[in-house]
């Protein structure tokens, strides 16, 4: 039956009535109102990515003459509350075939409870053309337990206009990001925009294409479908995950493994469950070591490990594989990757912590560590996260992280926490023994996990936690607010008289981080505040006035200068991170809602696992011990 579509509506002329019959019955099955309930509008985290091959040009100044931004989004636009009910199923009558040929001609399947239509049935919905195909058992018992559609009843559209009015704002800022990418860099890892040619770098060992994985979840939550279409089809053609360069660990799997888990459970679209299942095989290699503490680098094509044995691991990159690894092995039922997290938990379990606390160096070889440098911005970062949150994935089971956060925390309040002159509330780094009163802008991702961990602990500390987490955002804002860019610096210091201030020169760059609208992010839903809107829509306007170019986005060198040079890069992790941020911000909780789903530390959402799912497939781990 062909259902004929008028101004996004959906028409039942030319039915007959047993056919019309049927089809309520249909959407019945999915619940009507995924009809009716549509959208108006259709972490070390890269320290090395401040790239010293990217000359400075001048090109802005203090007065605010930067690019002009282009007009607000007028392409076609798709919805996202159709889309996550056409997911594309494997039929268990040997459609693959089929299903591979339609998918690269750029459909989106549709789940359907009768298999005699599948062959064909489609609709054209907002000019994306669905075909329906029949269940897969196995994938119904795995939607069954952890897809869930990323909205509630109104898919996050916020009820004030001016909410609104920036939430649009963001999404045409991700539009013209996206549109200048495609235009001058498409298919390298990321666009330089001055230069206007893209930029693949060493990090990923010949992987192509960063900025379009790490934006497919982007796009789709804001519903620009034409984008979105784009990205998966590039990466069904052309994402060749056989190359023979030595690749991050770290980067390959937050940006790539995150990317494509998360398109995948928001989709259902099969051929990031392909692709990511590929890639997960291809990194496993990294953890042939004598502890099973993984390499920083691995070759893909070789499925070998990299580098050189005796380099040390870094904790905020062996720390920071939990997420993505426990979706593998729900994903493929292969407890392999569930297995080699779990090592390593175990191995830091047992060793000696100088004051309870976790160096950010040890040996894959000897399994010790390698000196006693703690931070929780660069090199350590995320490990401190991917616990919280492992917890928190688990549907709150996994006790181990869950000890293993909490006790960390408390080293990192007893040793770390510090008050300046002024009030301020920081994370100092500790370099055995001896503090260094400085704090990065990786750290100030801190705000927002303690804030999400806050009600998880005892309750006499729930409001200690959640004050500590509003204290240290406030001190990020401050470190912003005191620059005369409104961007904060890459390191921020508290001693020789600075105050949340960069006095050294190498220190000044802004390159386009998320981690301060990332902790706005998450204390807006915990305490819908509104000041954290506030601060949110400041540096997005600081964003606009001196990181926007007529061709991208960059970040700048010196956000004290009164004569902006820029570095020429458009980072991916803006498109991934801080406009998914901004937009969740100015969002309603219902969008993504926190006790449904996690964020990896490139803000890829993963669903939370219902305790009982990985008992029905057979393989939950133990996280008791």
């Amino acid at each position: 039956m062909i259902f004929k579509t008028l101004a996004g509506k959906t028409s039942f002329v030319g039915h007959r009535l047993p056919q019309t019959f049927l089809f309520l019955l249909f959407l019945g099955s999915l619940g009507f109102g995924a009809l009716f309930f549509l959208p108006e509008t259709s972490r070390l985290k890269r320290i090395f990515q401040h790239n010293s091959d990217n000359s400075a040009v001048i090109t802005d100044s203090m007065n605010g003459q930067s690019a002009q931004p282009s007009s607000p989004i007028g392409a076609a636009q798709f919805d996202i509350g159709v889309l996550r009910i056409q997911s594309q199923l494997s039929s268990s009558n040997g459609k693959q075939t089929n299903n591979n040929k339609e998918s690269s001609q750029g459909t989106v399947s549709m789940e359907h409870t009768s298999e005699g239509d599948a062959a064909d049935n489609k609709v054209h919905t907002r000019g994306v053309v669905v075909s329906s195909r029949a269940r897969s058992p196995v994938r119904v018992k795995l939607r069954n337990c952890m897809l869930k559609p990323p909205y509630l009843a109104n898919y996050g559209k916020p009820s004030d206009p001016e909410s609104l009015q920036r939430r649009e704002k963001v999404k045409e800022m991700m539009k013209f990001a996206w549109d200048n990418y495609k235009r001058y860099a498409w298919g390298e890892n990321e666009l330089r925009p001055l230069s206007r040619n893209g930029n693949d770098g060493r990090t990923f060992g010949g992987l192509r294409g960063a900025s379009i994985v790490d934006s497919l979840d982007t796009l789709y939550i804001m519903g620009l479908g034409e984008e979105y279409q784009e990205a998966k089809e590039w990466v069904e053609n052309n994402l060749n995950l056989n190359v023979g360069g030595e690749a991050s660990l770290f980067e390959v799997n937050i940006r790539y493994v995150g990317g494509l888990l998360s398109a995948y459970y928001l989709t259902g679209e099969e051929v990031f469950k392909r692709k990511v299942v590929e890639l997960g095989r291809n990194l496993l290699p990294a953890f042939n070591t004598p502890t099973g503490i993984p390499h920083g680098v691995v070759i893909l094509a070789g499925r070998s490990s990299g580098g050189d044995l005796g380099r040390s691991s870094v904790l905020a990159e062996f720390g920071t594989l939990h997420l993505e690894f426990v979706h593998l092995s729900e994903l493929t039922n292969d407890p392999i990757y569930t297995e080699k997290v779990m090592n390593i938990r175990k191995h830091l379990n047992q060793l000696d912590k100088p004051r309870g606390l976790y160096p950010n160096a040890l040996n894959p070889v000897s399994g010790n560590w390698e000196q006693h440098y703690v931070s929780i911005g660069a090199l350590g970062d995320s490990f401190y996260e991917y616990l919280i949150k492992s917890y928190l994935m688990s549907d709150r089971t996994d006790e181990v992280a869950k000890r293993m956060y909490y006790a960390a925390l408390e080293a990192i309040e007893n040793n770390l926490v510090q008050r300046s002159p002024g009030g301020l509330i920081y994370v100092a780094e500790w370099r055995g023994g001896i503090l260094d009163h400085r704090m990065s802008h990786l750290a100030c991702f801190s705000g927002g996990m303690i804030g999400i961990g806050a009600e998880h602990g005892s309750p006499e500390t729930r409001q200690h936690q959640l004050d500590l987490a509003a204290n240290i955002t406030h001190t990020c804002h401050e470190s912003y607010r005191r620059t005369p860019t409104k961007l904060g610096p890459e390191v921020f210091r508290f001693d020789d008289g600075a105050e949340a201030s960069a006095p050294r020169v190498n220190e000044r760059h802004y390159i386009l981080r998320p981690e301060v609208v990332e902790s706005y992010m998450y204390m807006w839903r915990l305490t819908h505040d509104p000041k954290y809107r506030e601060w949110g829509w400041e540096a997005l306007e600081a964003l606009e006035r001196h990181c926007r170019l007529a061709t991208g986005y960059s970040g700048i060198i010196d956000v004290y200068g009164h004569i902006i040079q820029h570095d020429n890069l458009q980072q991916s992790f803006f498109l991934a991170e801080t406009l998914k941020y901004l937009y969740l911000l100015f969002s309603d909780d219902d969008l993504l809602p926190l006790k449904d789903w996690v964020f990896n530390t490139e803000a890829h959402p993963l669903p939370v696992i219902p305790r009982n799912c990985s008992q029905e497939r057979g393989h939950r781990p133990n996280w008791t011990h």
